[in-house]
C-alpha cells in the first residue's frame, strides 16, 4: 500500500495547532510523491497549504475512521499516535461523559470534578467475577482483575495509581479499596475491611492539605497491602508512607491551607473535652492563616473532624491517646504563634515568659517552661575539646522552631501509621495481598525544589518497571502465538537514574556536601556542573549558576539548588528534643524514644541536656552524629529500592489519573494540560511500544465475521476460516510484514485496520451504488406504467362519456312521445269516470235518505224503553251508596287519626337507632328462650330415654339371669317346677310393659311440646325476618346518599392497605432473611469454636430439651390452666377489679360446682368399691374361668390409676377456684373505695367461661361413656352366657375414641348418680335463677359471635372480590394502554395487521383458557367416578359384614375376622410411634431422605405422615410429644438445607413439604376460614386438644427461607448464562457485526475454553426448575412467584451489563434482544405462567431494547423515546445513548444535542439516582392458603421409607 493510496483526496489528517495541540484537516487534492505542501481544508471550512519537509519525508498524522473513534481501548485504534489519543479521549470524556478509558495494559482515569453515581454497591456487584474486557473500562475492572489473578496465579498483586495533585489518585485508590473491602469481606467478625476504610479519613486529615490546584490534595505517597487468607478474604493490612510534605507545616503558599487535622481541630474547639487546648478561630494562628482563606468551599471540618474521631475509635485508637494526639496538635499550633523578639545586637533574641502561646505549649507536652523557653533562642556547639552555647539570631530561632514543628508533626504522623499497621496486624497467616500504591505524578513548577527532585526520581523509577513490564507482556503475548518477533525499540531510563543515584550520582554528592561542616547550596551545584557536564541528562542554565537541568522521561526539569542541604540534612537541634523527651506524658516521651533502635545513645544524653556539661555527652554525641548521617535522600532512596523490589515480586496494575483543567471545573477539557500529563504519565510511551510491534490483534472468528464481504465467492466453499483469512489478507495486503498469523489470532501493524475498514466501506460503497442504481431504475419504470396506465383511463372515460350522452338524448325523445300519448289518453278517462261518479253519489244519497228515516223511528222507540230502565235502577242504587258512603267517610276519619298518632309516635321512635336494636334485641332473646327450651326438653326426652333404656336392659339382663337360675334349679331339683318363680317372671314382664307403655306416652309428650315450640320460633323468626328488612331498607337508604363516596374512599384505602401489606411483607421477609444469616453464622462460629477449643476441662452436655428450645427458638405449647390462672389473677392484682363484688355469686356458684364434684368423686370411689366386692363374689360364686379372662389385680391397679387421675384433676380445679376466690376477696378488701379498669371484668368473665367449657366438655365426654358402657354391658352379659371361656374385652367395639372398658364403666355409674342434680340447672342457687340466666347469656353470646363471624367473613370476601376485581381492571387497561400506544406508531397497514394479530392472541388465550377448564372438568369427572367405586364397594362391603353380624348375633358367636377388618377400614388417619423411635422418625423421613425415593408416591408424602403423627399426639393430649416432634422436624429440616445449600431439587422438595404441613396445619386446626373446602372426613381429622398457630409461624418463617436459598441457588445456576445468552449469543444468525476490539480482550483472566451460552441452555435450565418443583408438588402460586423473580433478575444482570458495557449498545444487539425477549414470552405462555407477572419485570429491558432500534435525530424522536421508556430512568436513558455504537460507518452517532433535548424533557421526572437495578433484589413472597383435597386414612406409606414401627390407629 504506497504512500499515494493512504494521502488521497478526502483523506483527514491531524496537524500540529499552538491552541488545540493538534487540529483535524481533509486533503483537497491528492498527495504525490515529491510534493512540497498538501492541500488541506480545516474543520472550519478555512483552506490551508500545509508545507512538508522532503528530506525527512514527515507527512501529518493520519485519522482514524469514525467508526473507531470513542474506543474502550486506545491500543483498538488503527493509527495510534499522540493526536488520535488525544481525540478518543477528549470524545470519550465530553461527549459520552466516560472517566474512563484502557490503553492496553493502563486504565487512563480522568478527573470529571463532580459526583458520579458509578461507584455503588450495585456497580461493584455488577463488576465481580467480570472478565476485565467485557464491561466498560472502570476502576472496579482493575480492581477485579487483581483480584482474580492473585486467586488463580496465586501470586501477589500491585495496582499503582499516579498522576498530578488534583487527578484523582487517592479517590481512585480508595475506591479500588472499597472494592475488596466488599468483594473480600472478611470471614471473621474483626470487620478488618471496615478499619482498612477506616483508615483513609484519618490519613487524609494528617496527610492531605488544600492546594491551588486539589482542595484535598495528598502531600505523601503510600503503599497499602491488603492481606489475604486462603479463602482470599481480607485478614489484614499495612501501610508505609514515602516523602511526606513537612515544609507545609510551617509555609503554605497562596490561596492553600495547611493539612486539614490543623482546620477540623479549630473547629471542634468548642466542644467541652477540648477546653484545655486553648484553641481558637484557624484564623488566629500563624501556621493555619499564611494561604489567606482558612475554608474550603463545600467542606465542613466539624463534620470531617468527627469522622476522623470515630475512625480512630474503629481503629481501636484509646481515647487518652486520641487526646494527647490532638494535644500535640495543638501545640505545634502554639509553637508557631510564640512571638520572639530581636535583640538590639542582632546576634541574639529572647521570648517573654508571659507568653500565653509558650505556656500553652509546654502544658500540653508536658515540658518545662524554663528549658524550652532557653533552648528555643540558644544552642550548643561541640567540639573536640569543649561545649560552648550560643545564642542564636532572629532568622536561626524562627527556623530552629519551624524545624521543631516539622520534626513533631512527622514523628506524630509515623506515630499513627504505626498504630493504624498495629489495629490493621493480623496474627492469622497471610496467603496472599494486594497493595495499592498511591504516589505522586511527574511535576515540574516555576520553582521546582528538594520536594519535585524526589518525585521525580521516584517517576523515573517506577517509569522504567513500567516500560520493562509493558515490554515483557508483548513479549509473552507473541511468544504465545507463536509469531517471530524482533526487539522493541523503547525508552530505556537507566542513564537517568544512574545519574542520580548511582555512586558519584547527584545524590551522593549532595549527602558528601551536608558532611562538609560548612557545605553550601553553591558549592554543591558547583560540583554538579564540574561531575555531569558530559552526560546527555544533565544540562546547566545559561543564566544561573545555582540550578541545573535533568532530562527526565517526560521533560526537562530546572532544579533551584537552594534549600537542598537544609531539606535533606532535616536537622532539628537535640537540646530540643531531649526537652521532649523528658516530658511527663509517656506519648509524647514515646514519641521521641522511637529512635532509640537507630540511635541508641540518645537515652544517656537525656539527662544531660538541662545542664551545661561539657565532657559526660561527648560520646554519645559522636554516635548520634554517625547515625545522623542517613540523610532524607538517603533514606528516600533506601524506602523506594524496597518498594521497587514489592512491585518487581507482585503483578503490577496501572491506573493514570489525568487533571482535564487547572480551574476545576466539571467535564472541561484542555488540551494542553492532558498531552502534557500523558507524556509525563507513560500513556504515550505504551502507545508506542504497541506501535512499534503489533497493535492490532483480531481472532480468526471475528476477523472473518467483519470482513467476510471482502471474501470472494468461490473462497467461501471453505471451510477452514483460518485458511480463507490467510487468502484474503494475502490478496488484499502484498507487504507480508503488514501482519503475522498466530496461533489464535492475526496480527497487524498500525494503521492496516483502517485500510481494511476503506476497503470494506468502499466495497459497501460500491454495492451501495449499485442498490441505488437498480431502485431508481426501477422506481422510474414503475412511474412510467403509472402515467401510461392513467393515460389509457382517461382517454376510455372520455370516450365513455360521450357515448352515454348521444343514448341519453335518443332515450329522452322516445320518452317524450310515449308521454304525450299517456298523458291524452288519462285526461279521457278522467272526464268519463267524473260523469259516473256524480251519478252514483246522487243514487247513494237518495237511498240512504229513505232507509235513515224508517231506522230513526225504530231507534227512538228502544231508547225510550232503555232510558225508564236505567233511571229506576239508578235512583235504588243512589240510595244504597248514599248511606255506605256516609258510613264508610265516619270510619276513614276515625282511623286517619288513630293512624297519625301512631305515625307520629313511630317517627320519633324510629329515628333513635336503640329501637332497631331494642326490636332486634327483644327478638333474639325470645329465640334464644325458646330455643332454650326446646334444648331442655330435649335434654329431658333425652335423660328419660337412656333411664328407659337402661331399665329395659336392666330388666333384660335380669330376665336372662333368672331364666339361668331357673333353668339350673329345674336340673339339680329335677322336674318339680317352681311357680313362685314364674309368679315372679310374669310381674317383672308386666312391669316391663308398663315401663314401655310410660315411655311410649311419654314420647307422645315430648313430640307435641316439640312441635309446638317450633311453630312458635317459626311465628318469632317470621317476625324477626320482618324487622330485619325493615332496618336494611332504612340502612339502604342511609346508604344511597353517600355510596359513591364511599366507593371511591375504599378503593383508595384498599390501594393503600395493599401497598402497606407489600411493604410489611418486604420488610418482615428480609428479617426472616438476615435472622437465617445471623442463625447460619451463629452456626458457623459455633463449628469453628468447636475446633479451636481442644483444650481439656469441663464441658457441660446440654439436654436434649434445651437444644430443642433453643433450635426451635419458640416457646412449647403448654396446656395447664395453672399458669393461665395465675397469670390472670397477676393481671387482677395489678389493674384492680371494679365489679368484684358484684360477681362474688358467679364465683359462689363455681364453687358449689366445685364441691358437688368432690361429693361426686367420692360416690363413685364407694360404688367402685361395692363393684369390686361384687366381682370378686361373683368370682368366688362362679366355677374357675379359663387362663383368658382378666387378672382381677390388674383391673385393681388400673382403675385406682384412673381414680388417682381424677382426684388429681378435682383438686387443680379445687386450687384453681382457691386462688381466684382469694385474689378477688384481698382485692376487693385492698380497694373498696377505687374504681378498675372494664377490663378486670371481662377478665373474670373469660375465666368463668373457660371454667364453664371445661365442665361442659367433660359432661359431653360422659355422655359418650354413657352410651358405650351401655351397649358394652349388654354385649358382656350376652357374651358370658353364650361363651364364660370367651374374654368380655374382645367383643368391645371400635369407637371414635378408645377407652378403657372399666374406665368407661365407672364413669357411667357416676353420672347415673349425678344425673338427678345436672337435670336442671337449680341445683346452683336455691331459686335456679343463676344457672338460668348463665345459660341464657352464653347462648346469646354464642349467638352473637356467630353472626359477627359470619358478617366479618362476608365483608373480607367482598373486600377480597373488590380487590381482586380492581387488579384484573387495572392490568387490563394498562394491556390496553400500551396496546394503544403502540397502534399509534405504526402506519395504518400496520395497524390493521397488528389489530388481527391481537384479536388472535386473545381468541387464543381464551380457547387454551376453555381447554384447561374442560380438562379440569374431565379430571374432576374421573376423581368422582373413582371415589363412587370405593363408596360403592364401600357400601357393599358394609352390607355384608352387617348381614354377617346379624346371623352371628342369633347364633351368639362372635367372628374374630371381622373385628380385624372392621379396624382396617376404620383407620382414623393417625400414626402413632413412641417416643424412643421419634430421633428415628426424623432420620428416615427427614434427615436421610432422598427425593428420588418418592418418585412415584403422592406428592409431599413426608408432610402428611408428620401431620398424622401430631395428630395422633394431639388426640393423646400430649403437649411434650407435640413439641418435641414439631422442634425436632423444623431442626431437621434446617439441618437438611445447610447440608444441601446447592441443590436446586433438595431444596424445591424441602420447601413444597414444608408448605404443605403449613397448610395441614391450617386445614385441619378447627377455624371455620380454613375449613370451608373441607369434607365431612376431612372435618373428623381436625385436631382437638391443641392451638399450633405459633408453630405455624415457625413453619411460615422457615418456608420464607427456603424460598430465599432456592432463589438463590436458581440465580447461581442461572447469572453465568444470562450475559451470553442474552447479549452475545447471536440468536438471529449474521446479524451483529464485530467491531475492532483492543489489548483488554486478550485479558489473562479469561479462560481459554469457551463460556459461551445460547438462550436455549437458559430455557432448558428453567424447563428443569419447572419439573422438579411441578414433581414435586409445589404450589402453582410459588411457582409463579419464583419465576417472576428469577425473571427479574434475569432482567437486571442483562440491563445492567448493558449499561456498563459500550460493545453491545447498538442497533443488532436491541433486535436480538426483542427476539429473546419474546422466546422467553413464549416459554411463559406454554407454561402456562403469563399470569405471574414476570413479563412485567422485564419491561425495563424491553424498552431498553427499543431505544436502541428508535430514530434518534429529530424532535419528534426524542418525544417518541420519552413516551416509551416509562420503566427506565433519566439516568439510564442517557447512559444508553452515549453508549450508542454504530457497527459499521454508515450509522451515525447520537449527537450530543439530541442528548441534551432528551434530558431538558425528562428533567421533570423525579427518577431515583440509582444507574443500575438492584440485582440482589427479592420481592415478598406470599404463602397463600392451598387445602390438599386427600383424607389422611388414604395415604399409603411405602416400605423404602423404613418406617415399621409407626402404627396406624
Amino acid at each position: 500500500m504506497s504512500v499515494g493510496e493512504l494521502y488521497s483526496q478526502c483523506t483527514r489528517v491531524w496537524i500540529p495547532d499552538p491552541d488545540e495541540v493538534w487540529r483535524s484537516a481533509e486533503l483537497t487534492k491528492d498527495y504525490k510523491e515529491g510534493d512540497k505542501s498538501l492541500q488541506l481544508r480545516l474543520e472550519d471550512e478555512t483552506i490551508l497549504e500545509y508545507p512538508i519537509d522532503v528530506q525527512r519525508n514527515q507527512l501529518p498524522f493520519l485519522r482514524n475512521p469514525d467508526i473507531l473513534v470513542g474506543e474502550n481501548d486506545l491500543t483498538a485504534l488503527s493509527y495510534l499516535h499522540e493526536p488520535a489519543v488525544l481525540h478518543n479521549l477528549k470524545v470519550r470524556f465530553l461527549e459520552s461523559n466516560h472517566i474512563y478509558t484502557y490503553c492496553g495494559i493502563v486504565l487512563v482515569a480522568i478527573n470529571p470534578y463532580e459526583q458520579l453515581p458509578i461507584y455503588g454497591q450495585d456497580v461493584i456487584y455488577a463488576y465481580s467475577g467480570q472478565n476485565m474486557g467485557d464491561m466498560d473500562p472502570h476502576i472496579f475492572a482493575v480492581a477485579e482483575e487483581a483480584y482474580k489473578q492473585m486467586a488463580r496465579d496465586e501470586k501477589n498483586q500491585s495496582i499503582i495509581v499516579s498522576g498530578e495533585s488534583g487527578a484523582g489518585k487517592t479517590v481512585s485508590a480508595k475506591y479500588a479499596m472499597r472494592y475488596f473491602a466488599t468483594v473480600g469481606g472478611s470471614a471473621s467478625e474483626t470487620n478488618i475491611e471496615e478499619k482498612v476504610l477506616a483508615s483513609s479519613p484519618i490519613m487524609e486529615a494528617i496527610g492531605n492539605a488544600k492546594t491551588t490546584r486539589n482542595d484535598n490534595s495528598s502531600r505523601f505517597g503510600k503503599y497499602i497491602q491488603i492481606g489475604f487468607d486462603k479463602r482470599y478474604h481480607i485478614i489484614g493490612a499495612n501501610m508505609r508512607t514515602y516523602l511526606l510534605e513537612k515544609s507545609r507545616v510551617v509555609f503554605q503558599a497562596d490561596d492553600e491551607r495547611n493539612y486539614h487535622i490543623f482546620y477540623q481541630l479549630c473547629a471542634a474547639a468548642g466542644l467541652p473535652e477540648f477546653k484545655e487546648l486553648a484553641l481558637t478561630s484557624a484564623e488566629d494562628f500563624f501556621y493555619t492563616s499564611q494561604g489567606g482563606d482558612t475554608s474550603i468551599e463545600g467542606v465542613d471540618d466539624a463534620e470531617d473532624f468527627e469522622k476522623t474521631r470515630q475512625a480512630f475509635t474503629l481503629l481501636g485508637v484509646r481515647e487518652s491517646h486520641q487526646i494527647s494526639i490532638f494535644k500535640i496538635i495543638a501545640s505545634i499550633l502554639h509553637l508557631g504563634s510564640v512571638e520572639i523578639q530581636a535583640e538590639r545586637d542582632g546576634d541574639s533574641c529572647s521570648i517573654s515568659p508571659q507568653d500565653e502561646h509558650l505556656s500553652n505549649f509546654c502544658r500540653l507536652l508536658g515540658v518545662e517552661h524554663s528549658q524550652m523557653e532557653h533552648w528555643l533562642c540558644h544552642r550548643k556547639l561541640v567540639t573536640t575539646s569543649e561545649t560552648y552555647v550560643k545564642t542564636m539570631s532572629l532568622q536561626q530561632v524562627i527556623n530552629a522552631r519551624n524545624a521543631l514543628a516539622k520534626h513533631i508533626y512527622a514523628q506524630l504522623f509515623s506515630w499513627i501509621v504505626e498504630h493504624i499497621n498495629k489495629a490493621l496486624h493480623t496474627s492469622l497467616k497471610q496467603h496472599s495481598f494486594i497493595g495499592v500504591l498511591d504516589i505522586y505524578g511527574f511535576e515540574t513548577f516555576e520553582v521546582n525544589s528538594f520536594e519535585q527532585f524526589c518525585i521525580n526520581y521516584a517517576n523515573e523509577k517506577l517509569q522504567q518497571q513500567f516500560n520493562s513490564h509493558v515490554f515483557k507482556l508483548e513479549q509473552e503475548e507473541y511468544m504465545k502465538e507463536q509469531i517471530p518477533w524482533t526487539l522493541i525499540d523503547f525508552y530505556d531510563n537507566q542513564p537517568c537514574i544512574d545519574l542520580i543515584e548511582a555512586k558519584l550520582g547527584i545524590l551522593d554528592l549532595l549527602d558528601e556536601e551536608c558532611k562538609v561542616p560548612k557545605g553550601t547550596d553553591q558549592n554543591w551545584a558547583q560540583k554538579l556542573y564540574d561531575r555531569h557536564s558530559s552526560s546527555q541528562h544533565f544540562q546547566k542554565p545559561r543564566m544561573s549558576n545555582t540550578a541545573f537541568i535533568i532530562v527526565h522521561f517526560a521533560d526537562k526539569v530546572e532544579y533551584l539548588s537552594d534549600g537542598f542541604l537544609e531539606k535533606n540534612r532535616d536537622t532539628v537541634y537535640e537540646e530540643q528534643i531531649n526537652i521532649l523527651k523528658a516530658s511527663k506524658f509517656p506519648l509524647v516521651a514515646d514519641l521521641f524514644h522511637d529512635d532509640k533502635d537507630p540511635v541508641p545513645a540518645t537515652t544517656s544524653g537525656k539527662g544531660s541536656s538541662s545542664k551545661i556539661s561539657i565532657r559526660s555527652a561527648r560520646p554519645p554525641m559522636k554516635a548520634s552524629n554517625k547515625e545522623h548521617k542517613k540523610t532524607v535522600g538517603h533514606q528516600f532512596r533506601t524506602s523506594l529500592h524496597l518498594l521497587m523490589e514489592t512491585l518487581n515480586a507482585t503483578t503490577p496494575h496501572y491506573v493514570r489519573c489525568i487533571k482535564p483543567n487547572d480551574e476545576k471545573l466539571p467535564f472541561h477539557f484542555d488540551p494542553k494540560r492532558a498531552v502534557q500529563q500523558l507524556r509525563a504519565c507513560g500513556v504515550l510511551e505504551t502507545i508506542r511500544i504497541s506501535a512499534a510491534g503489533y497493535p492490532s490483534r483480531w481472532a480468526y472468528h471475528d476477523f472473518f465475521n467483519r470482513y467476510r464481504v471482502l471474501v470472494k465467492k468461490r473462497e467461501l466453499a471453505n471451510t477452514d476460516k483460518k485458511a480463507i483469512c490467510r487468502s484474503v489478507l494475502e490478496n488484499l495486503i502484498k507487504d507480508p510484514d503488514k501482519f503475522q498469523f498466530g496461533r489464535t489470532k492475526i496480527f497487524f501493524r498500525a494503521g492496516q485496520v483502517a485500510y481494511l475498514e476503506k476497503l470494506r466501506a468502499d466495497k459497501f460503497r460500491t454495492a451501495t451504488i449499485m442498490i441505488q442504481k437498480t431502485v431508481r431504475g426501477w422506481l422510474q419504470k414503475v412511474k412510467y406504467r403509472r402515467l401510461k396506465g392513467a393515460t389509457l383511463t382517461l382517454q376510455r372515460y372520455c370516450r365513455g362519456h360521450l357515448a352515454r350522452r348521444l343514448a341519453e338524448h335518443l332515450r329522452r325523445t322516445r320518452a317524450a312521445v310515449v308521454l304525450q300519448k299517456h298523458y291524452r289518453m288519462q285526461r279521457a278517462r278522467q272526464a268519463y269516470q267524473r260523469v259516473r261518479r256524480a251519478a252514483i253519489v246522487i243514487q247513494a244519497f237518495t237511498r240512504a235518505m229513505f232507509v235513515r228515516r224508517t231506522y230513526r223511528q225504530v231507534l227512538m222507540e228502544h231508547k225510550a224503553t232503555t232510558i225508564q230502565k236505567h233511571v229506576r235502577g239508578w235512583m235504588a242504587r243512589r240510595h244504597f251508596q248514599r248511606l255506605r258512603d256516609a258510613a264508610i267517610v265516619i270510619q276513614c276519619a276515625f282511623r286517619m287519626l288513630k293512624a297519625r298518632r301512631e305515625l307520629k309516635a313511630l317517627r320519633i321512635e324510629a329515628r333513635s337507632a336503640e329501637h332497631l336494636k331494642r326490636l332486634n334485641v327483644g327478638m333474639e332473646n325470645k329465640v334464644v328462650q325458646l330455643q332454650r327450651k326446646i334444648d331442655e326438653q330435649n335434654k329431658e326426652f333425652k335423660t328419660l330415654s337412656e333411664q328407659l333404656s337402661v331399665t329395659t336392659s336392666t330388666y333384660t339382663m335380669e330376665v336372662e339371669r333368672l331364666k339361668k337360675e331357673l333353668a339350673h334349679y329345674q336340673q339339680s331339683l329335677g322336674e318339680d317346677p317352681s311357680l313362685s318363680l314364674q309368679e315372679e317372671v310374669e310381674s317383672l314382664r308386666t312391669e316391663l310393659q308398663r315401663a314401655h307403655s310410660e315411655r311410649k306416652i311419654l314420647e307422645d309428650a315430648h313430640s307435641r311440646e316439640k312441635d309446638e315450640l317450633r311453630k312458635r320460633v317459626t311465628d318469632l323468626e317470621q317476625e324477626n325476618a320482618l324487622l330485619k328488612d325493615e332496618k336494611e331498607q332504612l340502612n339502604n337508604q342511609i346508604l344511597c346518599q353517600s355510596k359513591d363516596e364511599f366507593a371511591q374512599n375504599s378503593v383508595k384505602e384498599n390501594l393503600l392497605m395493599k401497598k402497606e401489606l407489600e411493604e410489611e411483607r418486604s420488610r418482615y421477609q428480609n428479617l426472616v432473611k438476615e435472622y437465617s444469616q445471623l442463625e447460619q453464622r451463629y452456626d458457623n462460629l459455633r463449628d469453628e469454636m468447636t475446633i479451636i477449643k481442644q483444650t481439656p476441662g469441663h464441658r457441660r452436655n446440654p439436654s436434649n430439651q434445651s437444644s430443642l428450645e433453643s433450635d426451635s427458638n419458640y416457646p412449647s405449647i403448654s396446656t395447664s390452666d395453672i399458669g393461665d390462672t395465675e397469670d390472670a389473677l397477676q393481671q387482677v392484682e395489678e389493674i384492680g377489679l371494679e365489679k368484684a363484688a358484684m360477681d362474688m355469686t358467679v364465683f359462689l356458684k363455681l364453687q358449689k360446682r366445685v364441691r358437688e364434684l368432690e361429693q361426686e368423686r367420692k360416690k363413685l370411689q364407694v360404688q367402685l368399691e361395692k363393684r369390686e366386692q361384687q366381682d370378686s363374689k361373683k368370682v368366688q360364686v362362679e366355677p374357675p374361668q379359663t387362663d383368658i379372662d382378666l387378672d382381677p389385680d390388674a383391673d385393681l391397679a388400673y382403675n385406682s390409676l384412673k381414680r388417682q387421675e381424677l382426684e388429681s384433676e378435682n383438686k387443680k380445679l379445687k386450687n384453681d377456684l382457691n386462688e381466684l376466690r382469694k385474689a378477688v376477696a384481698d382485692q376487693a378488701m385492698q380497694n373498696n373505695s377505687s374504681h378498675g379498669s372494664p377490663d378486670s371484668y371481662s377478665l373474670l368473665l373469660n375465666q368463668l367461661k373457660l371454667a364453664h367449657e371445661e365442665l361442659e366438655v367433660r359432661k359431653e365426654e360422659v355422655l359418650i361413656l354413657r352410651t358405650q358402657i351401655v351397649s358394652a354391658d349388654q354385649r358382656r352379659l350376652a357374651g358370658r352366657n353364650a361363651e364364660p371361656n370367651i374374654n368380655a374385652r374382645s367383643s368391645w367395639p371400635n369407637s371414635e375414641k378408645h377407652v378403657d372398658q372399666e374406665d368407661a364403666i365407672e364413669a357411667y355409674h357416676g353420672v347415673c348418680q349425678t344425673n338427678s342434680k345436672t337435670e336442671d340447672w337449680g341445683y346452683l342457687n336455691e331459686d335456679g335463677e343463676l344457672g338460668l340466666a348463665y345459660q341464657g347469656l352464653k347462648q346469646v353470646a354464642r349467638l352473637l359471635e356467630a353472626q359477627l363471624q359470619a358478617q366479618s367473613l362476608e365483608h373480607e370476601e367482598e373486600v377480597e372480590r373488590l380487590k381482586s376485581q380492581l387488579e384484573a381492571l387495572k392490568e387490563e387497561m394498562d394491556k390496553q394502554q400500551q396496546t394503544f400506544c403502540q397502534t399509534l406508531l405504526l402506519s395504518p397497514e400496520a395497524q390493521v395487521e397488528f389489530g388481527i394479530q391481537q384479536e388472535i392472541s386473545r381468541l387464543t388465550n381464551e380457547n387454551l383458557d376453555l381447554k384447561e377448564l374442560v380438562e379440569k372438568l374431565e379430571k374432576n369427572e374421573r376423581k368422582l367416578k373413582k371415589q363412587l367405586k370405593i363408596y360403592m364397594k364401600k357400601a357393599q362391603d358394609l352390607e355384608a359384614a352387617q348381614a354377617l353380624a346379624q346371623s352371628e348375633r342369633k347364633r351368639h358367636e362372635l367372628n374374630r375376622q371381622v373385628t380385624v377388618q372392621r379396624k382396617e377400614k376404620d383407620f382414623q388417619g393417625m400414626l402413632e410411634y413412641h417416643k424412643e423411635d421419634e430421633a428415628l422418625l426424623i432420620r428416615n423421613l427427614v434427615t436421610d431422605l432422598k427425593p428420588q425415593m418418592l418418585s412415584g408416591a403422592v406428592p409431599c408424602l413426608p408432610a402428611y405422615i408428620l401431620y398424622m403423627c401430631i395428630r395422633h399426639a394431639d388426640y393423646t393430649n400430649d403437649d411434650l410429644k407435640v413439641h418435641s416432634l414439631l422442634t425436632s422436624t423444623i431442626n431437621g429440616i434446617k439441618k437438611v438445607l445447610k447440608k444441601h445449600n446447592d441443590d436446586f431439587e433438595m431444596t424445591s422438595f424441602w420447601l413444597s413439604n414444608t408448605c404443605r404441613l403449613l397448610h395441614c396445619l391450617k386445614q385441619y386446626s378447627g377455624d371455620e376460614g380454613f375449613m370451608t373446602q373441607n369434607t365431612a372426613k376431612q372435618n373428623e381429622h381436625c385436631l382437638k386438644n391443641f392451638d399450633l398457630t405459633e408453630y405455624r409461624q415457625v413453619l411460615s418463617d422457615l418456608s420464607i427461607q427456603i424460598y430465599q436459598q432456592l432463589i438463590k441457588i436458581a440465580e447461581g445456576m442461572l447469572q453465568p448464562m444470562i450475559v451470553s445468552a442474552m447479549l452475545e449469543n447471536e440468536s438471529i444468525q449474521g446479524l451483529s457485526g464485530v467491531k475492532p476490539t483492543g489489548y483488554r480482550k486478550r485479558s489473562s483472566s479469561m479462560a481459554d475454553g469457551d463460556n459461551s451460552y445460547c438462550l436455549e441452555a437458559i430455557i432448558r435450565q428453567m424447563n428443569a426448575f419447572h419439573t422438579v418443583m411441578c414433581d414435586q408438588g409445589l404450589d402453582p402460586e410459588i411457582v409463579l412467584q419464583v419465576f417472576k423473580q428469577l425473571f427479574y433478575m434475569i432482567n437486571a444482570v442483562t440491563l445492567n451489563n448493558l449499561l456498563l458495557r459500550k460493545d453491545v449498545c447498538s442497533w443488532s444487539t436491541g433486535m436480538q434482544l426483542r427476539y429473546n425477549i419474546s422466546q422467553l414470552e413464549e416459554w411463559l405462555r406454554g407454561r402456562n405462567l403469563h399470569q405471574s407477572g414476570a413479563v412485567q419485570t422485564m419491561e425495563p429491558l424491553i424498552q431498553a431494547a427499543q431505544l436502541l432500534q428508535l430514530k434518534k435525530k429529530t424532535q419528534e424522536d426524542a418525544e417518541a423515546i420519552c413516551s416509551l421508556s416509562t420503566s427506565l430512568s433519566t439516568q439510564q436513558i442517557v447512559k444508553i445513548l452515549n453508549l450508542y455504537t454504530p457497527l459499521n460507518e454508515f450509522e451515525e452517532r447520537v449527537t450530543v444535542a439530541f442528548i441534551r433535548t432528551i434530558q431538558a424533557q425528562l428533567q421533570e421526572r423525579n427518577d431515583p439516582q440509582q444507574l443500575l437495578l438492584d440485582a440482589k433484589h427479592m420481592f415478598p413472597v406470599v404463602f397463600p392458603f392451598n387445602p390438599s383435597s386427600l383424607t389422611m386414612d388414604s395415604i399409603h406409606i411405602p416400605a423404602c421409607l423404613n418406617l415399621e414401627f409407626l402404627n396406624e390407629v
